[in-house]
């Protein structure tokens, strides 16, 4: 009994090379939580978007609301040639609006990972649904630390048979929840784009990264930013703002 209650004492604790010990985490539980934090019950959001390329520069102002872990709908409310553009993600459901033709169209799933109005990040990317929570399996490789807290180094690789375009990614999430990297490879596992996260403080009265940065691997002059400027979290939002109906009514 006293040699089984042994082993089950040690199974708490994880050791690394150096002798040092850390109790041991779970991957999934720490996305999650994560996850969880980042997007909370709710949000709504301002966010500027800035596509950098070699001989351009290019800005454009979006309002976005989410909800749960799969759902989310976002317009561009600047600048006017582009103004009224919405999303509607709905678990693996997505769906754009186009005011010019006034039309929404369904966009089927190999779509989803395109490049959005021509920057860096997918339309997948920016609804932030729970594909990475669903899809992958995560395992922690090691820790970090970032301003005195502890990183989690994390390797999620895509489950059998999951409806994903990612051969893996990588992610560096502290120990208080805060995203702080994700790096997207090919299926031979070749890195092909990195997210990074910036300027940590308080928005939505808590901690929250204020500048998102995505940029090609390789690629040091072509980048996209995302700026928050505005962003609450666990408000009420109308029932029916989550459906293909609203997509043609933007929200201010």
């Amino acid at each position: 009994m006293r040699k089984i209650m042994m082993v089950f004492v040690l199974s708490l604790f994880l050791c690394t090379g150096s002798g040092e010990c850390a109790q041991t985490q779970d991957g999934q539980t720490i996305v999650e939580a994560s996850f969880n934090y980042m997007r909370g019950k709710t949000s709504v959001s301002t966010v500027e978007m800035i596509i950098y390329r070699p001989d351009w520069k290019r800005a454009m102002t979006i309002k976005a609301w989410t909800k749960g872990q799969d759902q989310s709908i976002f317009w561009i409310i600047s600048p006017p040639k582009d103004k009224g553009n919405g999303t509607l993600k709905k678990k693996r459901e997505m769906w754009i609006y186009n005011p010019k033709v006034n039309r929404v169209i369904k966009l089927p799933p190999s779509m989803m990972s395109q490049a959005w109005m021509g920057s860096d990040f997918s339309t997948d990317d920016l609804s932030k649904t729970d594909s990475l929570l669903t899809d992958y399996v995560h395992t922690i490789i090691g820790t970090e630390t970032h301003e005195g807290k502890k990183i989690y180094v994390i390797k999620s690789m895509p489950k059998p048979e999951a409806p994903v375009v990612w051969g893996m990614q990588m992610l560096k999430i502290r120990e208080d929840h805060i995203f702080l990297e994700q790096e997207f490879y090919d299926e031979d596992l070749q890195p092909v784009k990195i997210l990074t996260t910036e300027e940590i403080g308080m928005m939505g009265e808590k901690l929250f990264p204020r500048v998102w940065k995505m940029q090609k691997i390789g690629v040091d002059d072509e980048y996209t930013i995302l700026k928050y400027t505005e962003l609450s979290f666990n408000i009420d939002l109308p029932h029916n703002l989550f459906s293909v109906s609203s997509l043609n009514t933007p929200r201010r």
